[in-house]
């Protein structure tokens, strides 16, 4: 089963518990509604690879939302996002824990020969296809800094 078609069939079964299935039902659409998007845009039908990245792109978007946003808003907006982002994360690859991201810079690092931040570029190309959608972004940069500095 594809991810598109296990998001369909989620989507139904939201639908059919009706009050407790709510939430999960509107976050389903607004996935099904940015893939649908992307698919315009890129005038094919995603693959499962490019539907993790515009879950992960979703995702992303209600992580920055709150950093931004969660003490200005209230408590009741930063848990409505959360609740967002836990539902989406039950779609994408199980995310890599510290550790195992940090071996597999360290990796990249030794495979490029990467010895200074002015090699950061040749290792994030070589690093982000390895590890899309399995880990933020953020964290990857963070410990790439300070694994050349």
């Amino acid at each position: 089963m594809t991810l598109k078609e296990r998001l369909n069939e989620d989507m139904k079964t939201a639908m059919k518990a009706k009050e407790e299935g709510k939430e999960r039902l509107s976050v389903i659409r607004l996935a099904r509604a940015a893939i649908k998007n992307t698919e315009i845009d890129k005038r094919h039908e995603l693959t499962d690879e490019e539907v993790i990245e515009v879950l992960a792109r979703e995702v992303k978007q209600r992580k920055d939302a709150m950093a931004e946003f969660g003490e200005k808003a209230g408590p009741e907006y930063t848990a409505k996002l959360q609740g967002e982002v836990d539902i989406l994360m039950d779609y994408l690859p199980q995310q890599m824990s510290e550790e195992d991201l940090r071996q597999v810079i360290k990796e990249v690092v030794a495979q490029v020969g990467a010895t200074s931040q002015k090699e950061m570029g040749k290792v994030m190309g070589q690093l982000m296809p390895r590890v899309k959608g399995r880990a933020d972004g953020k964290l990857v940069n963070q410990i790439v800094r300070e694994l050349l500095s």
